[in-house]
C-alpha cells in the first residue's frame, strides 16, 4: 500500500509550481510599477516643485482608478476567462507605465496633469490581477497548500522592493527618473508575451497530468480557473447585494483595507520619509528600503506556510487562517516604535520588524481564495480589493496632509499602526467562521 502510494506521489507532476510561480512575477512586476512613482518622487516634486499635499494626491491617483476598476475587473474575468483578460492587463499598465517617462518633456501644470492621468491609466488597468491570482489559485492548488501558494503571490509585493527599489534607486542618481518608467514598462511588455504562451488552466494545460489532476481536484481545487458566463450583468447586482450582506465578508473586507494602510505607506510615502525625515539620499533611501522589503517577503512566506501548517495538523480552516493574521499584524505595529528612536539603524530595524509582521498577517488572499463562490470568484475579488486598495487613495492623502500639517512623520506613522489594531479587531470579533459561500439562487 505504502509502495503503491510513494509510485503515486512519484508520478505526479508540479505543473501547480510553474503556475504559482507566473503569478509570482506578474505580481512582482504589478508591485515594481506601482512603487515607480515613490522611487522617483522626491526627484519629480524637486523638478515640478510640488508640496507634500500635491505629492500625496500623485501618489493616491493610481489608486482612485484601480479601485474604481475593481468590480468590473472582476466581471470580466468571470465573463471573458482570466488567461486573456490577465495577459491584456500586463500588456497595458506596462504600456502606460512605459508612457511616464515622456512626462519630461512637459512642464508645470501639463506635466502634472499627464503624470496624474497616466497613473490613473495605470490603476485601471491593473484591477484585475488580484482577483485573477485569487481565481488561478482555487482552480490549482488544494485547501492545504493553498494558503502557501497565496502567501507566494502576495509576498512578490515586498520582493518587488527587494528586487527593484536598488535599481530604480540607482538608475534615478545616474540617468534620471524618466528612465524608471520606461525600464519597468518594457519589462513588463516582454513578460506579457511569455504570460499567453505559458499560463493555462488545470483542465487544459499541456503538461500536467492525471495524477496531477486528481491530486489538486480530490484536495478542493475548483479546476475551472475562468468561470465563463456566471457573472452576467443580469445577475451581478444580486451577487453583490449577496456578498456585501454577509457579515464575515465584510469582516474580512474591511481588514483589508486596514492590512492594505501598511502597503501604500511603503508603496508611496517611505523612501520620502527616508529622504526628508531622516535625511537620506534617494540612494540610501533605496537600498535602506531593502531590509524591510526582504523582512517582508520572509514574512509573506512563512504566513502561508505557518497557515497550511497548522491546517496539517488538524486546526480548523478558521483558526489556521487567524492565526497569522492576528499575531502578524499586533507585531506590525511596531512601526510606531519609529517615533521614539534616533539612530537610522533601529528606524530600519523597526520597520524591517513591522513589515515581517505585516508580511505573516496578510493572509487575505488564501481567505477570499476560501470563501469566494464557486461561480463568481472574480467578483468577490473583485469587491475584496475594493475595500482594500481604498486605503491607496486615504493613505497618500492623509498622510500628506499629516505631513503638512505637522511638519513631521509621527502623527502619520501612528496612523499607520492604528489601522493594524482595527484589522485584528477584524478579524477577532467580526469575521467569525471562515467557509465559504454559497449564493442563493
Amino acid at each position: 500500500m505504502g509502495a503503491t502510494l510513494s509510485l503515486a506521489t512519484a508520478g505526479r507532476s508540479r505543473v501547480r509550481l510553474l503556475i504559482v510561480g507566473m503569478l509570482f512575477i506578474a505580481t512582482t512586476i504589478n508591485y515594481a510599477d506601482r512603487a515607480t512613482i515613490s522611487i522617483a518622487g522626491p526627484a519629480i516634486s524637486k523638478e515640478l516643485g510640488l508640496d507634500a499635499v500635491a505629492m500625496g494626491y500623485i501618489f493616491s491617483a493610481f489608486a482612485w482608478s484601480y479601485v474604481l476598476a475593481q468590480i468590473p475587473g472582476g466581471w470580466l474575468l468571470d465573463r471573458y476567462g482570466v488567461k486573456w483578460v490577465y495577459a491584456a492587463a500586463i500588456f497595458l499598465w506596462s504600456a502606460f507605465t512605459l508612457v511616464q517617462g515622456a512626462v519630461g518633456f512637459f512642464t508645470g501644470f501639463t506635466a502634472v496633469a499627464l503624470l496624474f492621468t497616466l497613473r490613473l491609466a495605470v490603476g485601471l488597468t491593473e484591477a484585475p490581477v488580484f482577483p485573477a491570482n485569487a481565481r488561478i489559485t482555487a482552480a490549482w492548488f488544494p485547501t492545504h497548500e493553498r494558503g502557501t501558494a497565496s502567501a507566494f503571490f502576495n509576498s512578490a509585493q515586498y520582493f518587488a522592493t527587494v528586487l527593484f527599489t536598488p535599481l530604480m534607486a540607482w538608475i534615478v542618481h545616474h540617468f534620471g527618473w524618466h528612465h524608471v518608467f520606461t525600464t519597468m514598462g518594457a519589462l513588463g511588455i516582454a513578460f506579457a508575451l511569455l504570460w499567453g504562451q505559458v499560463m493555462h488552466g488545470p483542465k487544459d494545460h499541456p503538461s500536467i497530468n492525471k495524477a496531477e489532476r486528481d491530486y489538486i481536484e480530490a484536495g478542493g481545487a475548483l479546476l475551472d480557473m475562468d468561470g465563463r458566463g456566471a457573472a452576467a450583468p443580469a445577475n451581478a447586482g444580486r451577487v453583490l447585494r449577496q456578498l456585501l450582506g454577509n457579515r464575515m465578508l465584510l469582516g474580512i473586507y474591511i481588514g483589508q483595507y486596514c492590512i492594505t494602510t501598511l502597503t501604500y505607506f511603503f508603496l508611496t510615502w517611505f523612501p520620502v520619509y527616508l529622504v526628508k525625515e531622516r535625511g537620506l539620499s534617494i540612494l540610501q533611501a533605496g537600498f535602506a528600503a531593502v531590509l524591510p522589503a526582504l523582512c517582508g517577503f520572509i514574512g509573506g512566506v512563512l504566513g502561508g506556510v505557518i497557515s497550511d501548517w497548522l491546517l496539517k495538523r488538524g486546526y480548523s480552516l478558521t483558526a489556521a487562517r487567524k492565526i497569522p493574521i492576528v499575531g502578524g499584524m499586533l507585531l506590525s505595529m511596531s512601526i510606531i516604535g519609529c517615533n521614539y528612536v534616533q539612530a537610522d539603524a533601529l528606524v530600519v530595524g523597526l520597520m524591517a520588524l513591522a513589515f515581517f509582521g505585516k508580511g505573516i498577517g496578510a493572509l487575505g488572499w488564501a481567505v477570499v481564495s476560501d470563501t469566494s463562490p464557486r461561480e463568481s470568484g472574480g467578483l468577490s475579488g473583485g469587491l475584496f480589493n475594493t475595500f482594500g486598495n481604498t486605503a491607496g487613495i486615504t493613505t497618500p492623502i492623509v498622510i500628506g496632509y499629516i505631513v503638512q500639517q505637522t511638519g513631521s512623520f509621527n502623527g502619520a506613522l501612528v496612523f499607520v499602526g492604528l489601522n493594524a489594531l482595527v484589522a485584528v479587531l477584524c478579524y477577532l470579533v467580526v469575521v467569525g467562521q471562515i467557509r465559504r459561500v454559497e449564493l442563493k439562487p
